[in-house]
Formats: structure tokens, C-alpha cells, sequence
């Protein structure tokens, strides 16, 4: 088998796919398009079982939730606090080597972004605080001056301050921006349900000088494309809010921005039609912000179903072809769309179904909204009083008096929020697949997302300010006393789909209640909250329950394999890398949700925890080198013969499907080089001794590291 053959057999994605990891977590999902997927495979399903803790950082910062996933680059860790600072961090020990306590506090931006430099800049840090984007020296710390203003750019999109909403009035950067070239994309958070208030439009910023590049006007204007969807109900709109993260096609120049709710989450009457570009997939060029598509998973939101998953870069293998994808998971049902990444189409169908009208005066909803034929919706879409849970002989007392006195109901998918009634909407505003989006392992063709099973309740009532009509039990779980769920379990749920057929490979209960298990109930999974990421050994690692549990999972199987207690809910996405001293590790910020006191301090230590197999293990797993590094000494036309035969090798087996560009961004050293025709050996790869040396010779000689 040749050195990428693994990869075609499995219906993978060519070398590219495998080289684009390597031991660093260069990024919040390791690569540009989000895959979450490791190259490493020292740690695997044989010997998960042993990983113990490593070491653990407290970052002594009070605050109500951390949802960090910290990046490795170049030998240093780097995680952002929850008061708007940045740590860097020995990756082996956990040992603080700065700190940068930034004078901008806002929400946590989940991850730094990394630019590595070029002749005429050196290499930055580049994430937001507030409003603010900020530019950090990675070896020190220290703002670099020459960006924006002493090292902060101002990046609020301006407009009129928001009024109307459930939540505060600011504009933040809740993400960090995506980097292609030399620009850094950015969206931003606002206050969601603010009827006037800033516009969402995404935008690009030089990342030498902190100067916009381009921007898009999230909700097109008369003489726009795609205007006229909004009836006069474009004129100063609050968002749409584009606070998750944003997903790059280096190769092809595109970038993917997954957008929020229109400003006004529950009510819609000032805004008649389908409201573009909100609760979308919107393709641009990234050079210039132009439109290319979208692909709008909610017309006319009145449920804050925003889009806050990062669209994931995937290939799709259908009839022998390889086709370039973006999947998209909702907050609605556990519904997840597979597009075709240059159109925007359903790769594997779409159908308009009719759903339920509204009562509320003036509003009229999209009489239908799109559903995936594949994968069908696996999560609960609807409830009956019949439905309510029996989990507890409390519970069901609870959550039935409740239904009864509320004289609740649901007429299944996009019930809208009633007039004078209480509906039970699933998947509610915290349902769904959230912001922790998928992992997408390319060896194995499979998409692995978690999704709650979690219903809010709502009734719209007059606005007292005569604006229209607002919900008055917005936000409200529909769960008991105790915290579970009102309705049967499964109450939250980890998938694999295959991306090549859309079926469900396997689905399983995710999380569990100690205190239940106790009493002889089995997993009922949890409401859950942060992200999974995939290996090439085959495991699946998660945080995100509520029983502050750390997993490992067999990804062809969907058994779970280890698991560590947690001090608090890892309500965040994992992250894993090498170390230098040939040991992998794997990380999760433990810090919330959990419970908090009555001022909103979380009760909980924050702790940044690393897990790795004890040295015996990791040594006896560590690759081993088997081709070797050196040049053909002496001969340099033997040398150049060499590496154009592995120029050759390169382009015919690999070109076809992401071309050299992707494989190749970055640079590397020779051994570095080395080390990925290892990787590929450990996976199983057979290579001969020959055609290992010719690939590295071309790959060392063309794609030398960057200094």
C-alpha cells in the first residue's frame, strides 16, 4: 500500500488531510476548517484506559463559565482567561511562562488565533476583548505597538445602540477570528433579541496594522443581493449576531460564517419574510467579503435558533467522486446539513415540510422550513403530556402539574412561541447541537456531534412599550426541580453519521445522573454543552456533560473506554498534541457550567487538566523512526533526481482531490517531514524505503520550514 493509499481505501482525504495536524493544536479546531481531527495516535483504544492526569493550571480568575480550548504552537500553550487575559503555558508541565492581563474585559473568546509572520512582520497573537482586537508578541506577550492603536484595534461595527433586548447592549467578540493570508475574519456578539442595535456584518482586518479590510452587510439593503426579505424591518436591525466560529478554505479562498438570530429573538411581526442572511451558512470570498452563497437552515427565526457551531470542512466520497462539503449542525433537533462546499446544495436532500402557524397578532412564520433527508433528525422534535418523564415518580409529579397548570402544548417541530399559552418548543435555546459543533475524522469517513434533548417553554405577551410582543418565560428550561429534563431520555446524545452515506453509524445516551445510576437507573444522558474531537488511533474525546466527566470513545463503535472525574463541567471542546519530549496529551478546561453563588462567582476551581499514559506506555507507544531524515550525501544531482520523483509521487496521488497548497502551508523542517511518513506508518500505512526518502526529499526541498 503506498504512502496515501490508506487514506483513498478509507475514503479519506489524501495526504493533506493527515500532514494539516501534526503535533501542534495550531488552532480552536486544530485546522482552518474545523475538522478537530488528530494525525496523533500514541494514545489509542488499546491503552486509553491508562491515561492519568499530567499536570493542572488553575487560573485563579473568578467567573461564571470557561469554555477555553487552549492552542499549541511552536513548543508553547497558549489559553485565554475568563476576564479577557491571555496565559502562555510550558505544554508539558502546565508552568506559566506570561501573562497579559489585557485593560478590556469582556466574555471569554474560547481561543487565541495564531499568525505565523512574514518577511516584513513577525509572528502574533491575535484575539478580542470586548470590542476590541488585540495583537500579542507570542514570545513575550507584550502588545505589539505597531497594531491599531498600541496594540488594539477597534473592530464594533458602529450603527445605533441596541434597545430592545433580553440582554445587555454591547458588541463582543465571543470567538476568535479565522486567519487567512494576512487577514483575521470576525464576527461578533450582541444583544440577541435588540430590535435596533448594531448590524452583525462580518468583517476583515489587516492583521499587520489592525485597519479593515472588507466587510458584508449581514442583512442586505435595497439594491443588495437577496434583499426584500425583511419587509422596512432592515432599517438599524440588531444583528444578525455572528458569535461562533468561522471556518477558512484556505485552498479555495472561501470562508463560512455561521449566522445568529434576527434582533428581536422570539417576535417578528416588524419583520415580515425569511430575513436573510440570518440563521445561515454564508460562503464569501475571503479576500474581498464577496458573496458566493448561503444556505438558510431557519427562515423567519422566532426561536434563537442562531447558528453557533463552527461549519466543518469535510469530503464526501458518493459514486467514486470526491466531493468537497460543509456540514452544519442546528440547535434544532439534532438536524445536521451535509452542503456542497462550492454551491451550497444539499448533498443528500432537503425537504420543505409545513409547521405549525402563530397565534401571536401580526406575526406570520415561513409556512415551511427545511428538512435533511440525511441524516434524518435523530434528537426529539415534539412532546405530548403522554411523553413526560417517569424517570422519577417526583419528576413526573412535577413536570405534569406544571404542563397542567401552564395548560401546555406542542404541535412538533417549530411550534412557535403562543399568545396567551404556554408552548413547549424543542430544541429549545439551549437544545440541539450548540456551539460545540462536530468532529469530522477523515480516515473513517465519520461525523461525530453531541446534541441536548433539552425543551425551553415560552408565551408571548404585549410589550409594555408598545414594541410589539415579547416572551415572558424566555429562556425558562423545561425541566424539574432537580434538574431533569420533563420529557423521557435520552436527555442528551452523542452520533456518528457517515459523511459518504448520511446514515447514523451509531447513537448513544450521553452522560449520566450519579444519584440515578444509584437508584438502578440506567444512563439517561445529559443537557450538555461544549464539543468533541477525533483521532487517527480512533478514540473520540469529549467534556461537556453535567456529570463533569471527562470521556474517550471508541469512534468506529461508539463504546466508551475511559473516562476521568472532573472537578467541574468540562463545558468546553478538548484539544490533544505532542509534547517535545515524544508524549501525547489531552486537554480540557474544567470550569462550567456549574453551579454558581448568589453574585454569579462559580462555585467550582477553573482548572486547565492534561491527562497522558504513564512513561513506560508512552515510550513504548512513541513513533519510531523508520525511514531516515538525512540528505543524499555528497550528490546533489542524486539529490535533485530524488526529489523530483517524489514531486511526481506527490502530485499524482495527491493533487486530485486538496492540491499541494493545503499540504504544504505551512513549511516544515526535514524531520518534521519525517515524522509525517511516520505518522502515516503507525496507522499502517506500507511505504518503501525509496519512496519514503524521494517524498521528504521533495518535501524538504520545496516546503522548507518558515523562519
Amino acid at each position: 500500500m503506498k504512502l496515501t493509499s490508506l487514506l483513498l481505501v478509507a475514503g479519506a482525504a489524501c495526504l493533506s488531510a493527515v500532514i494539516s495536524a501534526q503535533n501542534d493544536w495550531k488552532t480552536y479546531g486544530n485546522d482552518p476548517g474545523h475538522q478537530r481531527f488528530s494525525t496523533l495516535t500514541q494514545i489509542s483504544p488499546e491503552n486509553v484506559a491508562q491515561l492519568t492526569r499530567a499536570w493542572e493550571f488553575d487560573t485563579k480568575v473568578p467567573g461564571r463559565k470557561w469554555q477555553n480550548t487552549p492552542v499549541v504552537i511552536d513548543g508553547t500553550m497558549y489559553i485565554t482567561l475568563q476576564n479577557g487575559g491571555v496565559v502562555a503555558l510550558e505544554p508539558e508541565t502546565g508552568r506559566e511562562l506570561w501573562r497579559y492581563e489585557t485593560p478590556v474585559r469582556g466574555r471569554s473568546v474560547r481561543a487565541v488565533a495564531h499568525w505565523p509572520g512574514d518577511s516584513s512582520a513577525g509572528a502574533r497573537l491575535l484575539y478580542g476583548a470586548g470590542d476590541k482586537l488585540i495583537a500579542l508578541d507570542p514570545k513575550t506577550g507584550r502588545v505589539i505597538e505597531s497594531f491599531g492603536t498600541k496594540g488594539v484595534a477597534e473592530v464594533h461595527p458602529g450603527g445605533p445602540p441596541a434597545r430592545g433586548g433580553e440582554f445587555g447592549t454591547g458588541f463582543q467578540l465571543s470567538s476568535p477570528p479565522a486567519i487567512y493570508k494576512n487577514l483575521a475574519i470576525l464576527g461578533g456578539s450582541q444583544a440577541e433579541g435588540a430590535v435596533v442595535g448594531p448590524p452583525g456584518d462580518p468583517q476583515a482586518f489587516d492583521v499587520k496594522t489592525g485597519k479593515r479590510v472588507w466587510r458584508f452587510r449581514a442583512v442586505p439593503r435595497p439594491g443588495d443581493g437577496n434583499s426584500g426579505s425583511w419587509g422596512e424591518g432592515w432599517k438599524e436591525r440588531g444583528g444578525p449576531a455572528i458569535w461562533g466560529q468561522i471556518t477558512v478554505d484556505t485552498e479555495r479562498g472561501l470562508v463560512f460564517l455561521p449566522t445568529g438570530n434576527p434582533g428581536g429573538s422570539f417576535y417578528g411581526g416588524d419583520r415580515p419574510g425569511d430575513n436573510l442572511y440570518s440563521i445561515s451558512v454564508l460562503a464569501l470570498d475571503a479576500n474581498t467579503g464577496e458573496y458566493r452563497w448561503h444556505f438558510q437552515t431557519t427562515r423567519h427565526d422566532i426561536f434563537d435558533s442562531d447558528l453557533a457551531a463552527a461549519p466543518a470542512l469535510i469530503d464526501v466520497v458518493r459514486n467514486g467522486q470526491r466531493i468537497p462539503a460543509v456540514a452544519q449542525v442546528t440547535k434544532m433537533g439534532g438536524m445536521l446539513f451535509i452542503l456542497d462546499r462550492l454551491t451550497g446544495k444539499p448533498i443528500f436532500g432537503v425537504e420543505d415540510r409545513r409547521v405549525p402557524p402563530s397565534n401571536v397578532p401580526g406575526e406570520k412564520v415561513s409556512p415551511t422550513q427545511p428538512f435533511p433527508i440525511k441524516p434524518a433528525p435523530w434528537a426529539r422534535l415534539g412532546m405530548t403530556k403522554a411523553d413526560i418523564t417517569t424517570v422519577t415518580p417526583e419528576s413526573n409529579k412535577f413536570c405534569t402539574a406544571w404542563w397542567e397548570r401552564e395548560q401546555m402544548y406542542n404541535d412538533g417541530p417549530y411550534t412557535p412561541y403562543g399568545h396567551k399559552v404556554v408552548s413547549v418548543v424543542f430544541s429549545g435555546t439551549i437544545g440541539g447541537g450548540n456551539w460545540g459543533g462536530l468532529a469530522f475524522n477523515p480516515l473513517l469517513g465519520l461525523i461525530f456531534v453531541n446534541t441536548s434533548n433539552l425543551a425551553t417553554i415560552g408565551r408571548m405577551v404585549a410589550d409594555p412599550k408598545g414594541e410589539g410582543y415579547r416572551n415572558e418565560f424566555a429562556y425558562t428550561r423545561f425541566w424539574d426541580d432537580n434538574k431533569y429534563p420533563c420529557q423521557q431520555p435520552p436527555w442528551g446524545e452523542l452520533v456518528a453519521v457517515s459523511a459518504n452515506t448520511g446514515d447514523i453509524v451509531w447513537k448513544i445516551p450521553f452522560g449520566i445522573y450519579p444519584e440515578l445510576v444509584a437508584k438502578g437507573i440506567p444512563a439517561t444522558g445529559t443537557p450538555n454543552l461544549g464539543g468533541p474531537i477525533t483521532t487517527a488511533s480512533g478514540l473520540v474525546f469529549i467534556g461537556a456533560t453535567k456529570d463533569a466527566r471527562f470521556r474517550a470513545y471508541d469512534a468506529k463503535t461508539g463504546k466508551e473506554l475511559w473516562y476521568a472525574q472532573l472537578e467541574a463541567a468540562g463545558g468546553a471542546t478538548p484539544m490533544t498534541f505532542m509534547g517535545r519530549t515524544g508524549k501525547q496529551y489531552v486537554v480540557i478546561a474544567a470550569g462550567g457550567p456549574g453551579d454558581t453563588d448568589r453574585g454569579g462567582t462559580q462555585l467550582y476551581p477553573q482548572k486547565l487538566v492534561a491527562f497522558a499514559l504513564p512513561d513506560r506506555n508512552s515510550a513504548q507507544s512513541a513513533p519510531t523512526p523508520i525511514v531516515t531524515t538525512a540528505r543524499t550525501a555528497g550528490n546533489a544531482p542524486q539529490a535533485a533526481a530524488l526529489a523530483e520523483k517524489g514531486k511526481a509521487l506527490a502530485e499524482q496521488r495527491c493533487t486530485n482531490c486538496h492540491g499541494l497548497q493545503t499540504i504544504t502551508v505551512d513549511g516544515r523542517s526535514r524531520d518534521a517531514w519525517a515524522l509525517v511518513v511516520n505518522e502515516m506508518m503507525g496507522l499502517g500505512a506500507e511505504v518503501t524505503d525509496e519512496e519514503s526518502r524521494a517524498i521528504i526529499e521533495y518535501l524538504s526541498r520545496d516546503f522548507p520550514a518558515k523562519r
